[in-house]
């Protein structure tokens, strides 16, 4: 919703208002952790041969084909991700898969869908119903029910872009729970493009209209699909999803996504999501369009290609690399929370470019304490990888191996994830560099008055002379090795990093508490050092329009202001509000605009995402 739209009075009893609260599901706090269901664990050995037994290889030689992972082998490890510290699960597509090979393999990736309202067989319980229409509950529903008894989330991966390729003359036929409505060799009601495949990747015509990999190719143009995917993705959010990953978004307009998430937003307030725009950055436009305008966010191929170059290749300019493209953040309008990564089911995996665990070990912690939200593929905290082929799809999908608490990046993993969860600079705040060198990088992370200080090095020991931290002068100590650490006028003197060694030190200020939380975010504001930015409005948590009295927002980066107001008094009612540019000895400038109206939720979250009005 736009905050600046006028508040209807509507009677609460004959429509539901959620939609006016956008309540907020925060995952900024989230580690997640990406599993392809097929190749975790079989946790149901009756459901590996599925509709077509020809597809299965129980004896896991056959790459192309299904190796029997399922739903209960997730269900069966979920204490042990837990203890690991995740906190979002975000599985491989779930809908019911083409039962064909497609040049010598199967579906087990999930993204060759026949039938978007129902479950694929091989991952429930034999003989249990895979519609999601059956209110009887299947293995996927206790899933959702053990995920949310600890406290976890449910991702599930959509496919909004495309069917299924030619398997034998059949190609995208297409089902709504059971009923054929489409078939891209009978395409009488046009639900698909007939463009043929991609010539020219520069060209955003093909990329949008011509087929991938030779997959049929959804017609966005054509209402009864968007009717169909948007109805069949609502059918699994009531189902007890939490949050989407949508694949391939760079091949399909933005308006469809504007539209679409419009729709899924309104059905679920609170939903999560986030596209796959492969190769994006923040100096790729069209990707960062598509993250500031589409309504998500997006998986950081930026930060990730840049980690890989310079831990994974030994890229000269070492972690300048990674830098520069945090120094790049004020382009995106949501920098903090792009999906971060380190690798992927569509790339080699880190230890395929470089074996070194220890050089795995600072990877994964760049990800876990920089802006962002990290996910985790799933097996690099046993150090899985084949590296058969150069590591390449399907080789970086191999079946997980070991379950070993005790591994060294399993503990790095629990702990970092538990510094998510328990500082806000980590998870909220904004990042700043404080040496950078080719093989050092120190950086902290600052949020009102809580910070954490991140020391990395990709080479051999060394001591820093000096090195900023904005810490409290004290003894502090380092959550992974923990050493003990004098800052002393918020430096540290002779700080000595071990090969290939990682710091993190914490410090913890009070956190914002209120009946109600408004995450406030404010873009395209263009301020000075010495500037700030404070919330004004006609309620007393604003202020009641008096300046001295407006709540201040937190810098984030130079182009985005944030802060947690609380509100009390205020809960539940509607309230009007603008943002305000103040300058030490200056006048303040004040928003071009009458006045924001927002109606409260009586508690819980709140988010705004707003822009200056200049």
């Amino acid at each position: 919703m736009d905050p600046q739209t006028d508040i209807v009075e509507v009677s609460s009893a004959s429509q539901d208002l959620e939609f006016l609260y956008t309540r907020d599901v925060e995952f900024r706090q989230e580690t997640l952790y990406f599993l392809v269901v097929d190749r975790f664990f079989d946790g149901d050995p009756d459901n590996s041969e599925g509709p077509n037994p020809e597809l299965y290889d129980p004896e896991r030689q056959d790459w192309g084909k299904y190796w029997g992972g399922d739903l209960q082998g997730v269900i069966d490890k979920l204490d042990y991700l837990q203890q690991m510290g995740i906190t979002a699960i975000w599985l491989t597509p779930l809908f019911e898969q083409v039962e064909r090979l497609f040049i010598e393999s199967a579906a087990m990736h999930g993204y060759w869908t026949k039938d978007f309202k129902r479950l694929n067989p091989r991952y429930i319980g034999k003989g249990e119903d895979p519609s999601l229409n059956n209110p009887k509950p299947t293995v996927f529903d206790r899933l959702i029910e053990e995920l949310h008894k600890r406290k976890m989330k449910l991702v599930l991966d959509i496919v909004c872009n495309h069917s299924s390729p030619d398997t034998g003359g059949v190609k995208g036929q297409l089902f709504d729970d059971g009923k054929l409505i489409a078939d891209f060799n009978n395409d009488v009601n046009n639900w698909y493009h007939h463009y043929g495949e991609v010539t020219n990747w520069e060209d955003e015509w093909q990329v949008q209209n011509c087929e991938l990999a030779g997959l049929a190719t959804f017609n966005e143009n054509n209402p009864d699909y968007r009717n169909y995917i948007k109805s069949a993705i609502k059918q699994w959010l009531d189902r007890g999803v939490d949050a989407l990953r949508v694949d391939t978004v760079k091949h399909m307009p933005i308006w469809f996504w504007q539209e679409f998430n419009a729709d899924i937003q309104t059905h679920k307030p609170d939903v999560f999501i986030f596209g796959e725009w492969i190769y994006s950055g923040p100096e790729v436009e069209a990707s960062l369009q598509f993250a500031n305008c589409s309504g998500m966010t997006i998986l950081d191929f930026g930060l990730c290609v840049a980690i890989r170059a310079a831990l994974g290749q030994g890229a000269a300019g070492g972690f300048h690399v990674i830098d520069d493209i945090i120094a790049k953040d004020y382009r995106y309008n949501g920098a903090t929370e792009l999906i971060t990564f380190i690798d992927n089911h569509d790339m080699c995996r880190f230890q395929t470019l470089n074996p070194d665990p220890e050089m795995l070990r600072v990877a994964v912690a760049i990800i876990m304490t920089s802006r962002g939200i990290p996910c985790l593929y799933y097996g690099t905290e046993q150090y899985l990888h084949n590296d058969t082929d150069g590591g390449n799809d399907p080789y970086n999908r191999p079946m997980m191996e070991h379950w070993d608490p005790d591994s060294p990046l399993y503990r790095q993993i629990r702990l970092l994830s538990g510094l998510r969860r328990l500082n806000p600079a980590v998870s909220l705040g904004s990042q700043w560099r404080k040496y950078l060198t080719e093989d050092v990088w120190c950086y902290s992370r600052r949020y009102r008055d809580s910070r954490c200080f991140v020391a990395l090095n990709r080479g051999e020991a060394t001591q820093l002379e000096h090195v900023e931290t904005e810490f409290p002068d004290g003894e502090h100590t380092c959550i992974l090795t923990r050493q003990k650490f004098t800052v002393k006028e918020g430096a540290i003197h002779g700080l000595e990093l071990a090969t290939r060694g990682v710091i993190v030190l914490s410090h913890v200020g009070e956190r914002v508490k209120g009946q109600v939380i408004v995450r406030a975010q404010l873009n395209g504001v263009n301020t000075q050092p010495g500037e700030w930015i404070v919330v004004i409005g006609d309620c007393p948590e604003l202020g009641n329009w008096d300046m001295a009295k407006g709540y201040p927002l937190e810098y984030i980066n130079a182009n985005t202001w944030f802060g947690e107001i609380p509100f009390n008094e205020s809960a539940g009612k509607a309230i009007a509000y603008k943002y305000v540019l103040l300058r030490e000895g200056r006048s303040p400038i004040w928003e071009n605009l009458v006045a924001r109206r927002w109606l409260l939720a009586s508690e819980g979250i709140v988010k705004w995402r707003d822009q200056w009005a200049a």
